[in-house]
């Protein structure tokens, strides 16, 4: 008895390994493309919930998609209303994952057939690389959900005339709340919905319990999901608690529906097929599974616009930090949190433009507390960054990441040069001769904020860069002209020099910019 409760355990133990190492392998083979489908794809919470199911169908893990919700939401790439979509589609994606159990591992019983593919996966992830040793570790990761099922299933097998329908809780309303509290509890300990439900449909499976108990635990499964959110919220940005306290509401009343559904469901499979509950109960609870988190989908999309507005409410902002958005959290996601990165440096370089634009009517404001501000906020960005760990073969992100190191090093010396040498900008705004400069510097970054804001990032890459050239060749001509000056002794040595450095400065300054412009068209 000790030995198959044991066999049991570890075919447990085998499914949710298997879960993690086939996720690991998915995300890894399908690279940031899913994750840049979910922000392409979603223009509203109906959307948002189709490309939700599919991403998570095809990940095989909600956590992956919720995550890469937030970091959209947290990077401007879409509203919390938008995101709520994705969070509630995730829902019904980790249905499939009960359908692959279900019809897969106990009505084909494939568990010792992929034997061979766990060793084909094992080798592709040690000697392949790339895109195909993660293929490999998907197919390792798979075999190993079988094998784990099959164990599962034998270990199960044994308790079937020990552990009969009759040691639970009876169908009634009191007997099924009671078994919704076990499938909380088993999800609590197992850290897994997926890995509860494989253990529902093996018991189901082979007589132990019932549909209506198994479908009773299989609805607190996906209650308990929700205290995991809560956790993960602890500490967290304003759009992960919203998120996280987003999953738990949708998912408490998607259980309260589920458990007056479910005599329903029952019925009505008694009435039109009345041997699938003996027979199939297996698929019976699969089904219901899905059909109320899609009913759930289905009834909370038209009220999505309120249900974020109740969450604004519920998690107000509070006063927005300069860390607000950069969320560790995301960092499980690198892609994710690498758009979150990019999101708050273009922040940054408006509000810099912004500064540029004052210079000639204001020249003290450069050398201000905004720009300590703004220089802290790169701080905590490039902090953020140092933390986001991509390979070369991850090639559209790595050029990014490289691309935002350089965009981030020109934006925080531009600042520099502003604020450690302020005497430069006045130098150039009162020398009759040098003020042309700051003014046409100044009209620049007008026209440079106007073009990112229009997205036309190839037209203020060749406009930073023309400028720039100008500038070089201008600051030529004026620094022949000053040294010409000196020597004829119309300026003298200092005056002279201060306005050479102002120059320098300017031409430095507008350097800076142009490789600011490059990098962040090569970042975005």
């Amino acid at each position: 008895m000790t030995a198959n409760l044991l066999q049991a355990l570890a075919g447990l133990g085998l499914f949710l390994f298997g879960m993690s190492v086939m996720t690991e392998g998915l995300r890894g083979l399908a690279g940031n493309l899913l994750h840049r489908v979910l922000a392409r794809f979603t223009h509203s919470p109906f959307s948002g919930a189709l490309t939700g199911s599919v991403v998570t169908a095809l990940l095989q893990s909600s956590s992956a998609t919720t995550v890469a919700a937030v970091g959209f939401v947290a990077a401007g790439l879409l509203t919390f209303a938008q995101a709520l979509g994705i969070i509630f589609g995730a829902n019904l994606g980790t249905t499939v994952t009960g359908w692959l159990v279900a019809l897969l591992g106990l009505k084909l019983s494939i568990g010792e057939l992929v034997l061979p593919l766990v060793m084909l996966g094992a080798l592709l992830r040690i000697f392949a690389k790339g895109r195909l040793a993660s293929a490999g570790t998907a197919i390792a990761g798979f075999s190993i959900v079988f094998l784990g099922i099959s164990v599962l299933q034998q270990g199960v097998a044994v308790f079937q005339d020990l552990v009969t329908p009759d040691t639970f809780p009876t169908d009634t309303y009191s007997g099924r709340l009671l078994l919704v509290m076990v499938g909380i509890g088993i999800t609590l300990v197992t850290q897994s919905s997926s890995a509860g439900v494989a253990a529902a449909l093996a018991a189901v499976y082979t007589g132990t319990i019932t549909f209506p108990q198994a479908a009773a635990m299989v609805i607190g499964m996906d209650v308990g999901t929700t205290v995991t959110a809560v956790l993960a919220t602890v500490g967290g940005s304003c759009e992960t608690r919203r998120t996280g306290y987003s999953h738990v509401i949708y998912n408490l009343m998607t259980a309260a529906g589920a458990f007056f559904l479910l005599p329903l469901y029952a019925a009505a499979l008694e009435q039109w097929m009345p041997a699938a509950l003996d027979q199939h109960a297996e698929i019976a609870l699969v089904g219901f599974h899905s059909l109320f988190n899609l009913l759930g989908v289905l009834l909370v999309l038209p009220f999505a616009g309120a249900f974020a507005r109740l969450m604004y409410r519920l998690v107000p902002e509070h006063g927005a930090t300069p860390e607000s958005g950069l969320d560790r959290r995301l960092l499980s996601e690198p892609s994710v949190a690498l758009d979150t990165a990019i999101h708050h440096v273009m922040q940054q370089v408006a509000e810099t433009l912004k500064l540029l634009q004052s210079m000639p009517h204001r020249p003290n404001a450069l050398g201000s507390g905004k720009i300590d501000s703004l220089q802290s906020r790169l701080t905590l960005v490039r902090s953020y960054l140092d933390e986001i760990h991509l390979s070369p073969q991850e090639k559209r992100d790595w050029q990014r990441l490289n691309a935002s190191i350089h965009l981030l090093d020109h934006l925080e010396r531009l600042l520099a040069r502003c604020e450690e040498e302020p005497e430069r900008i006045r130098t150039l705004v009162r020398v009759m001769d040098l003020h042309e400069l700051p003014t046409n510097l100044s009209e620049l970054a007008l026209q440079l904020e106007q073009l990112l804001k229009e997205a036309q990032w190839q037209r203020a890459v060749e406009l930073a860069g023309e400028f720039s050239a100008s500038a070089d060749a201008q600051a030529e001509m004026l620094r022949s002209d000053i040294a010409a000056r000196i020597a004829s002794g119309e300026l003298g040595m200092p005056e002279g020099t201060e306005q050479l450095e102002a120059v320098r400065w300017a031409r430095r300054v507008t350097s800076h910019l142009a490789r600011i412009i490059l990098h962040a068209q090569a970042a975005r």
